[in-house]
């Protein structure tokens, strides 16, 4: 399946807000329903695509995964939709519509064919994403970080009301209040939004001067947010209401803070295990001994070095590593120790070390012994 562009069938850039992908769709699906188009098979087709795109897009998430995997992600049998089997990437069965209205009770929550009720006049503000990096003692421990963006903010000079308090808005002669009008076009009885009022409902003579009416104005926003302890990569903190204002006094959109941990110069996060590298000299591998090393808290350990110890032993600190979100539990700390080879050494070193070479046998080098047996054996 070759991948598709949503956003280009539907008519609107990759910026655009779910209001401007609602009304461009509402306006295509009115277009090529197949009933308006009998026996068109090119509308049926057209008709099929623009639900697709719809369910995607108007859904936060699946348009989150578009956007990083494109419309690969929300079909059954490409590899692509790994992770994302859960999405349908259409509403809609092949060749089977369903009642007219049935469609738009379900894609709008309000019938727009005469069900009866009213379209909402509510216009939520949108979610806004918010990424911030923290350090890796950060992720384990926890933390406080300030954020500050520019979004749209309720207006304090009318309280997000759209107008001037002086004046009280009139009912609009156009709806008469019910915000939407309704027509028929043959056996269709189609409800829109109100171009008289937008919606609203009423008319709004004196707006607001310093909004101007939408009862909204962009300013910069300072929020701090807390970072809890044991927070993983990739992570979401969602804070209700602190994204864009509604308009006309409907409910703020929602933040929604994406955490990653930056890389740290001596710790890998491996799960909830931290894992380091400590270099020995040949002396302790050799004869064994005691090194300490710190844990991310700069909290010491103490680590016994077995004789004969070789690159690559590792050794596991329990409970040293990070935390577990909303848990008493952590993770361990793994160190793997590396045995370091001495470089520019002086001429009495080298014939120690070359004394100390020829008093060696096969029993002090087992594993040597064994690569050369095996390659012995093989060649």
């Amino acid at each position: 399946m070759s991948n598709k562009d949503y956003y280009s069938i539907l008519g609107v850039s990759k910026n655009a807000s779910a209001d401007e992908i609602k009304k461009s769709y509402r306006k295509l699906v009115l277009k090529y329903h197949p009933d308006k188009n009998p026996g068109d098979k090119s509308a049926e087709e057209k008709f099929k695509e623009i639900n697709e795109a719809y369910e995607v897009l108007k859904d936060d998430k699946k348009r989150s995964a578009y956007d990083r995997y494109g419309s690969d992600a929300f079909s059954g049998g490409s590899s692509g939709s790994s992770g994302f089997e859960g999405f349908s990437s259409s509403g809609f069965s092949s060749g089977n519509f369903g009642d007219f209205s049935d469609i738009f009770e379900q894609m709008f929550g309000d019938s727009i064919f005469g069900g009866g009720r009213s379209s909402s006049r509510q216009q939520p503000g949108a979610d806004i994403r918010y990424d911030i990096a923290v350090s890796l003692r950060e992720a384990c421990n926890g933390t406080s970080k300030n954020l500050r963006y520019t979004t749209f903010v309720r207006c304090d000079l009318c309280s997000g009301k759209g107008y001037d308090n002086k004046y009280t808005p009139t009912v609009c002669p156009n709806c008469g209040g019910r915000g939407s009008i309704r027509t028929r076009n043959g056996f269709l009885t189609i409800e829109q939004t109100c171009q008289q009022c937008g919606g609203q409902g009423s008319i709004i003579s004196h707006p607001c001067r310093k909004c101007s009416g939408s009862g909204r104005v962009k300013a910069e926003k300072n929020l701090d947010v807390k970072i809890p302890a044991g927070i993983e990569p990739g992570s979401q903190i969602r804070i209700p209401n602190e994204g864009e204002a509604g308009f006309m006094g409907s409910p703020a959109g929602n933040l929604y803070v994406v955490v990653s941990v930056l890389p740290h110069d001596v710790f890998k996060l491996e799960g909830h295990d931290l894992k380091c590298t400590v270099y020995i000299p040949v002396a302790t591998a050799i004869l064994g001994g005691t090194i300490d090393v710190f844990d991310i808290d700069k909290k010491i350990h103490s680590i016994n070095i077995s004789h004969g110890t070789q690159t690559g032993t590792q050794v596991r600190i329990k409970s040293a590593g990070m935390p577990y979100y909303q848990s008493s539990r952590r993770g361990d700390m793994l160190v793997e120790i590396v045995i370091e080879t001495p470089v520019d050494l002086t001429k009495q070193q080298r014939d120690l070390i070359e004394e100390f070479n020829s008093e060696c046998s096969d029993k002090n080098n087992p594993k040597t012994k064994l690569t050369k047996d095996k390659f012995d054996r093989y060649i």
